[in-house]
Formats: structure tokens, C-alpha cells, sequence
């Protein structure tokens, strides 16, 4: 493969590219705290965020910054290029945090609160964090605590989460759910822990940090990617930067002031981190933040705040879109939902339009880039069931499924592959996985699979890991699971692959049945036989009362995996 010039033929996406985008627009990489703390003195006291109805302005969230960079220059040695570790939900605290890390030009390591200790402990470890800051809830605390013991984490940064509540819910939550916090003053990691609260209050100022976007890492997010370890994603300050200006270009005006975003997806995910914490502060809008995905929570943060922008996960829709609760009334305000994270169900797609006039927009990306690839129209309608088009900058090659040095023709089905200026730098201390990733002239794979149609829009139809080899054939358990859900009484289906003894692999469904309905294999095969070929039939429908999902609300096909081993014993 070799780039060319940018062509209709090269870059089908061209002809269709909305008016007032152009994509060969100039990228900004200007560092992202530098453009956060310039919307913080050119915003002043406008609200930043709005966490539980407690707010805090642009410019008290700049201070607090700069006094928590000075202070983990200052008392903690902190110095460029280290790593610290971020273990909290979506809070104040996880705000003030990420920005004091990247102004001093140490690396961001996200942590998810609900990973095990040992996911945490080899996050740590590998990335060579020494330093973590966390919250007092015991759900949170206690592996911090652990990864203190275990040699991991030398300081401990502990905010006090009821500091981050508005004056009476910070009364209520002592009085009521004082159970829930812990007690690092009586902790046996005493020693290595330090108050949040008190380097804060020393408003030491930051000393100036040299910063080279294109090489310096500003944050190492862990992924999964296709298999094994977690790996560490080196994204460097430009790399986050780049990401934010493509976004904003594509969103022509969406995500500046009067603009409220609602963050409901955890800051630690990249998704979150790009599109409902960067995107907005940095262009001056406010974020309403919820710690974690509930519904009576979520509809109360509506009705108080009136969010315009919501991006989400297809899971988050579709219980907005099937739960009574969530009214057509209760949505009116939301302007535009951006579906994200995992591929969107077309049924997920038309309920949610039944209840919601929002432009509902799919978008694709990944932990490797930062994450934003490609997007549907944010203005306009797109087509359904695309991801849309590249973003400004990024371009987009579906590989041969052989032999990823060569590309298929349009309309083929191969794994896509993007090269822009998102893209990461690689993963940390692993060459061989770096190598492995990209192409000889520098795409990245992705691992998804899918194909570009005559305009140029991206369709995907599944990830390569997730595709079951059925005697000799490529079975795509999108498909099924689409067909699936055509079924009225289907509430939420995944399906994986098995090892079978006569055709290798065959497909095998779970499936969530909606409240107050019944259904049983037989009536399910039943109905499948007028949807799918003989092929792609599964071999097994198992019903369950909950699916299990990741943090972030994906549906988790691994713990599916291991749920088949451990019950059928012929699992992967």
C-alpha cells in the first residue's frame, strides 16, 4: 500500500463530506490543558461542571488546578514524563486531577474503580504509577489500599468524596451513607497517604513545563485491544489534541456555550474522557456529571440541567428508549445523542426515534486513536446503520482479511484501518504488539471488520475476534444478533462463538427477554429461520434474566465466554 493523492477513488468519503467541513482542515494540536486553562480565564465564573446540583466555575476549577499541579510539583517530586495513576468515577476531583497531571507534563494512567486487584495491580505495576490519587469511598479505597500493601503505590492522594456534594446532600451523605466511606486516617496505608483537600488549600503555583506535543505522552490508557494482557496506549499530547480539534470541526458549533453536556459515561474510558470532558471545557460549555449510570439519577439530572448534547452507549439508549420511566417528555431536551462504544442496533436506533426527536448519530474509535475515527453527521441526518464518515484528517482502508499489506476493493468486506493524527505513538515497553498493529506504511488495524459502500460511508459488521469460522464460512454474530432483536419480546441478545466438533465454531445466543414476557429455544429458532441462513443459525439459544457489561455499559461477549465454559464446558 502506498498513499496517494486525496481522490474520490482513494477517499470515496470526499463526495459526501457534509457542507462547511472540509477534510484536509488544518489540525490544532495545541496541548489540551493549555486550551483548558485558556477557556477557563476567558470563561470566568460561568459553570463548568455541575456534579449531584454542587457547581463549580471555570475560573475556581483553573485555580484548582494549578494549585494541585504546584502542589504535586512542590510536596510530592512529581516531574514531567512520570506516570500517576487516576482511580475515581466521573467527580470534581477526577477534573481538577487530569489537568494538574498533563500541566505538569506527567502521564495520566486510568483506572477503572470496579476492576479487580489484580487488573489494577498489573496496570500499575507495568506502567510504573508510584503515585495514585483516589476517593474515600470504601468501593474505591479498599484496592487502593491494597496496591499501597502489595509495594505497587509508594503516595496515595485521597480526596474526600463528600467534599465534592452540594451543602445538604454532603450532610444527608455523612448522616446516611457514612458507611460507604472509608477511614484512610486509620488505614494501614496511613503513612503513604496524603489529603487531596490539604494540597489543595497550599495553593502552591506550578512551575513552567517544556512540552513537546508530537513525542511527549500525555496519557497511557490500557486496553484490551484483540487479546491478552491489557496493554499500555501511549497518546501523546497532541494525539488527545488532534482527536479534540477533528471533533469540533465535525461538530460545527455543537459543543461551545450555551451547549450542556451530560457525562454519564466514566472519564476513565476514553470515549468519556475525549468526548464529555475534553470536547466541552475546552470550548467553553458545561458538563453535568453523574458517577455512575442510574435511571432515576439520569432523569433528575434532565429535568434540573437540561443537557443538550448526551453521548452514550447503545446499551444507555436502549434502556432509555424501552423503560417506561423515560419519557418523551423527560428526553425533550436532549438535541443530539451520540452513540459510541459498541455497534448500534438498528431496533435500539428506531425505539429510541419513537420516544426522542435527537439527532441520534453513531460514531467508531478506539482506545489507539484517541478514540474518535469516524462519525455520522452531527447536524444532519446520516445514513442509518453507517458510523458515518472519516473525521477531518483521518483516512480509512479496509485490509484483506489474509493479508492486511493489501487493500480490498469498495464494497468488500476487510478490517478497517485508520492512519491520522490521532493515532498513538504505541504501546508502552511492547514492541512486538506495536509492530504487530500497524501496517508497513503506518494504518493502524483495528481489528473490525466492515466495508465502505458507493458514497463512502463506513459500515462495520464485526470484530475480528468476535467472527466464527462455521465450516470454512465467515459467520458475523452482528448479524445474528440483529436479527435477533426483530423479535418483540427480545430485550438484549449477544452472541459468541463455540467450538464445535463437526463445523469448528458455531454460533450460540444469550438473550435478555423483556419484562413480563416468555420465550422459549425452540419458538426462537422458529423465528429465526425466516431472518438467517442455515449457516448462521445458532446452535444453542440460552436466556438469561441479566446480561453481563463492562463499565461502561458495553455487553461483555469475554464473561459470556467464560460463562459457556463453566456451564457447557465446550467454550473457546
Amino acid at each position: 500500500m502506498t498513499d496517494t493523492a486525496p481522490t474520490q477513488e482513494t477517499r470515496p468519503w470526499l463526495k459526501s463530506y457534509p457542507d462547511g467541513i472540509d477534510w484536509d482542515v488544518k489540525i490544532d494540536t495545541t496541548p489540551v490543558h493549555e486550551q483548558f486553562l485558556a477557556s477557563c480565564a476567558k470563561m470566568g465564573e460561568a459553570t463548568a461542571l455541575d456534579f449531584l446540583g454542587a457547581t463549580t466555575s471555570f475560573r475556581d476549577l483553573g485555580e484548582a488546578v494549578n494549585a494541585l499541579a504546584g502542589a504535586l510539583q512542590t510536596e510530592l517530586g512529581v516531574k514531567k514524563g512520570d506516570r500517576v495513576a487516576l482511580l475515581m468515577p466521573n467527580c470534581p476531583f477526577y477534573v481538577v486531577s487530569y489537568y494538574a497531571l498533563l500541566r505538569i507534563g506527567a502521564i495520566v494512567v486510568n483506572c477503572n474503580p470496579l476492576y479487580s486487584l489484580s487488573e489494577l495491580s498489573h496496570i500499575v505495576s507495568n506502567s510504573g504509577a508510584t503515585v495514585m490519587i483516589t476517593i474515600d469511598l470504601k468501593v474505591t479505597f479498599d484496592n487502593a489500599e491494597k496496591l499501597v500493601g502489595q509495594g505497587h503505590i509508594k503516595k496515595l492522594i485521597t480526596a474526600h468524596f463528600p467534599d465534592a456534594l452540594p451543602g445538604l446532600k454532603k450532610f444527608l451523605f455523612k448522616l446516611v451513607k457514612g458507611k460507604d466511606l472509608a477511614k484512610p486516617e486509620k488505614s494501614n496505608a496511613a503513612r503513604a497517604i496524603i489529603s487531596y483537600a490539604e494540597l489543595i488549600a497550599h495553593n502552591h503555583a506550578p512551575e513552567p513545563v517544556t512540552i513537546d506535543p508530537e513525542t511527549d505522552v500525555a496519557v497511557q490508557q490500557y486496553t484490551g485491544g484483540t487479546t491478552g494482557t491489557p496493554k499500555g496506549a501511549m497518546l501523546s499530547h497532541a494525539n488527545i489534541a488532534a482527536n479534540l480539534s477533528q471533533i469540533d470541526h465535525w461538530g460545527c458549533g455543537l459543543f461551545y456555550p450555551p451547549t450542556k453536556v451530560a457525562a454519564v459515561l466514566p472519564f476513565f474510558h476514553i470515549f468519556a474522557m475525549t468526548v464529555c470532558l475534553n470536547v466541552p471545557l475546552c470550548s467553553g460549555a458545561q458538563v453535568v456529571m453523574l458517577p455512575r449510570f442510574e435511571m432515576k439519577a439520569f432523569l433528575s439530572l434532565l429535568k434540573r440541567t437540561r443537557p443538550n448534547v448526551l453521548p452514550a452507549v447503545p446499551t444507555l439508549l436502549h434502556a432509555l428508549a424501552t423503560k417506561p420511566e423515560a419519557t418523551s417528555e423527560a428526553l425533550s431536551c436532549i438535541e443530539v445523542a451520540i452513540s459510541g462504544g459498541a455497534g448500534l442496533p438498528e431496533e435500539t436506533r428506531q425505539a429510541f426515534a419513537k420516544k426522542s426527536k435527537a439527532l441520534l448519530a453513531e460514531g467508531y474509535g478506539l482506545t489507539e486513536a484517541s478514540p474518535v475515527v469516524a462519525c455520522a453527521a452531527l447536524r444532519v441526518p446520516s445514513k442509518p446503520g453507517s458510523i458515518g464518515l472519516p473525521l477531518p484528517a483521518s483516512d480509512v482502508r479496509f485490509l484483506d482479511l489474509e493479508d492486511p499489506e493489501k487493500s480490498v476493493k469498495r464494497g468488500e468486506k476487510g478490517e478497517l484501518a485508520v492512519k491520522g493524527p490521532q493515532v498513538m505513538l504505541g504501546y508502552f515497553n511492547n514492541e512486538e504488539a506495536t509492530r504487530e498493529v500497524f501496517t508497513s506504511d503506518g494504518y493502524l488495524r483495528t481489528a473490525d471488520v466492515g466495508y465502505f459502500d458507493e458514497d463512502g460511508y463506513i459500515f462495520l459488521v464485526d470484530r475480528i475476534k468476535d467472527l466464527i469460522i462455521c465450516s470454512g464460512f465467515n459467520i458475523y454474530p452482528r448479524a445474528i444478533e440483529d436479527a435477533i432483536y426483530k423479535h418483540p419480546a427480545v430485550d438484549e441478545t449477544s452472541v459468541i462463538g463455540v467450538k464445535d466438533e463437526y463445523r469448528g465454531e458455531a454460533p450460540v445466543a444469550y438473550i435478555k427477554l423483556k419484562e413480563g414476557e416468555s420465550l422459549d429455544e425452540k419458538t426462537m429458532l422458529g423465528f429465526l429461520k425466516d431472518h438467517l441462513s442455515k449457516m448462521e443459525m445458532p446452535r444453542q439459544v440460552i436466556f438469561r434474566d441479566e446480561l453481563p457489561k463492562t463499565m461502561i455499559g458495553k455487553l461483555s461477549k469475554n464473561d459470556l465466554r467464560d460463562d459457556y465454559k463453566k456451564h457447557h464446558g465446550k467454550g473457546e
